[in-house]
């Protein structure tokens, strides 16, 4: 839940004429509604001058609290243009934000009609003591965002309703631009990929040996440890005594100009472009790195203007009617990137690749010869639902499936986070059940035992808080409820009759059963498990 208000606008407005007060507040009201919606938001309602949107309603994302932060901080960013353009509005606001669960009443068109709980009121008191073009976020915000941007913690707060001070954080910027992972060390221990890494390695022996062009797609669930396969993978690169050309992209679910993102990225930090860096010097940058990459100036020229719209100089959506000579341009600029060495390129999160990257991928898996590329595309499960053909037809295109870890892999993952490899059997045995072989969750629940205190030392072993249970971690969660959101109507319906029926059940009690038990379960099992 976001809340943002105008200060001081009440009164301002006390004695003004209403229909002044209305030509101020509709330029605001209009652009902060576009900021919202462009972050995957929902605008749920005005109050006066102040605006109540909702992040995870009619459909959840996994990174909700994300969006709702970055939203906010656009809101600042948006209000101070809106001052600079109308000096006469001389706007300021606070910002509050909270994340928890909440009773969401949808319209039959799917749009939501309102939203009723706690955090509602929680996110409306954390806007009222923000400090004056501020966003402060509750605990819930904070566990979610903190690795992704910068808090100062403040004293708790008290406010109406609450009997306990409410511990805050105020925003003080991102650690990094959107669409760009922090850059951190993983904290856990590479356990359970060897036999994957493996295929990676010797993939990537043959493209350099044969000099030939691969495409290799790693698939998994979110969470399951495509990211870090990579991230040892690169570890192996770097160790290579050849030079080894890495140049890395992610797909983006929202936003503007993200159609061809990914492939933007790899040429901005092949030309060494900055996310600050003003147009000029974007155009400085591009030209000195096509220089070393192409001889001709005529060339070069071609390529700029056709780079251009991957660096925001442009269309950003794409190249329209003329794909085909911006598709050639590109696979130009990949073939002298590799002519000097071999190049990896690794494309996350295909499975939000815009229809014309994955286009693109496929031209220049055909088209290129006689150099040494390697691409990897890390996806989930989805970019099958919506590209059931990707990679099969290609001999030089193969996947890797990551499945959940072993239950001996998961408790030797666990026991490393805690620092303790022997746990009681009912603590070790709660927490494979809740991990479920993800590595991501087993993560999280370690986290969460760690950061509260749930664990308590017994004599050489770790045992459970006397009294206390293990909650579920909210980025779990948010990652289920996003997972549910995107399911098709009718396996939804079965998830819920599952919810009430319990982890296990015959077909019989669900009338939507029939229809997609089928497709949900082995072909050997009469029953449908809903944890899976």
């Amino acid at each position: 839940m976001l809340f943002c208000d105008l200060v001081g606008f009440t009164a301002r407005s006390d004695q003004a004429d209403p229909e002044d007060v209305g030509a101020i507040l509709r330029p605001y009201h209009v652009r902060l509604r576009r900021e919202i919606e462009r972050f995957g938001g929902t605008l749920d309602k005005f109050i006066g001058d102040a605006i109540m949107a909702v992040f995870g309603a009619p459909a959840a994302h996994e990174d909700d609290p994300e969006r709702a932060v970055r939203c906010a901080s656009r809101l600042l960013e948006a209000i101070v243009e809106l001052n600079a353009t109308q000096p006469a509005l001389a706007l300021s606001v606070r910002i509050g934000i909270t994340t928890g669960e909440a009773l969401v009443v949808l319209q039959p068109g799917g749009d939501t009609e309102g939203v009723v709980g706690d955090i509602v009121n929680t996110a409306s008191r954390l806007q009222g003591v923000a400090p004056v073009n501020g966003i402060l976020v509750g605990e819930g915000t904070w566990r979610a965002t903190h690795a992704l941007f910068a808090y100062d913690e403040l004293a708790p707060v008290r406010v109406k309703g609450k009997a306990q001070p409410v511990p805050v954080w105020r925003l003080v910027g991102a650690r990094s631009r959107f669409g760009v992972d922090v850059d951190q060390r993983p904290v856990a221990p590479f356990i359970g990929r060897d036999a994957e890494l493996d295929r990676l390695k010797r993939r990537y022996t043959r493209t350099v040996r044969e000099r030939s062009v691969r495409l290799v797609t790693l698939l998994g669930e979110p969470g399951v440890g495509k990211s870090r396969l990579i991230h040892e993978f690169g570890r192996f690169v770097d160790d290579r005594q050849e030079f080894v050309s890495w140049r890395q992209g992610r797909c983006l679910p929202y936003g503007n100009g993200i159609a061809f993102w990914a492939l933007g990225e790899i040429v901005k930090a092949q030309a060494g472009i900055l996310e600050s860096d003003p147009p000029a010097d974007v155009v400085t940058k591009l030209g000195a790195a096509l220089q070393v990459l192409v001889g001709e100036a005529l060339e070069r020229e071609w390529l700029t203007s056709r780079l251009a719209p991957l660096l925001g100089l442009g269309n950003a959506e794409g190249p329209g009617a003329d794909q085909a000579e911006f598709f050639a341009a590109w696979r130009r600029v990949i073939e002298a990137m590799a002519a000097s060495g071999p190049l990896v390129l690794v494309v996350e999160d295909l499975h939000w690749a815009d229809a014309g990257l994955l286009q693109f991928l496929d031209y220049l898996l055909d088209s290129s010869a006689d150099i040494a590329l390697l691409v990897i595309a890390a996806a989930r499960p989805e970019l099958l639902d919506r590209q059931p053909e990707w990679g099969k037809r290609k001999p030089n295109a193969s996947s890797v499936a990551l499945s959940p870890l072993s239950d001996a892999d998961t408790a030797a993952l666990i026991g490393a986070l805690l620092g303790q490899p022997v746990l009681p059997s009912e603590v070790q045995g709660l927490l494979l059940e809740q991990a479920g072989g993800n590595p991501l969750y087993a993560e999280e629940f370690a986290r969460l035992l760690s950061d509260r205190g749930l664990l308590v030392r017994h004599g050489r072993t770790l045992q459970l808080s006397p009294g206390r249970k293990i909650p579920f971690p909210e980025t779990i969660q948010a990652l289920v409820a996003a997972r549910l959101d995107a399911l098709l109507p009718e396996r939804k319906g079965l998830v819920h009759d599952a919810a009430v029926m319990g982890k296990v059940f015959w077909s019989g009690p669900s009338p939507r059963s029939a229809a997609v038990t089928s497709q949900c379960c082995r072909p050997s099992s009469t029953s449908w498990n809903a944890r899976s």
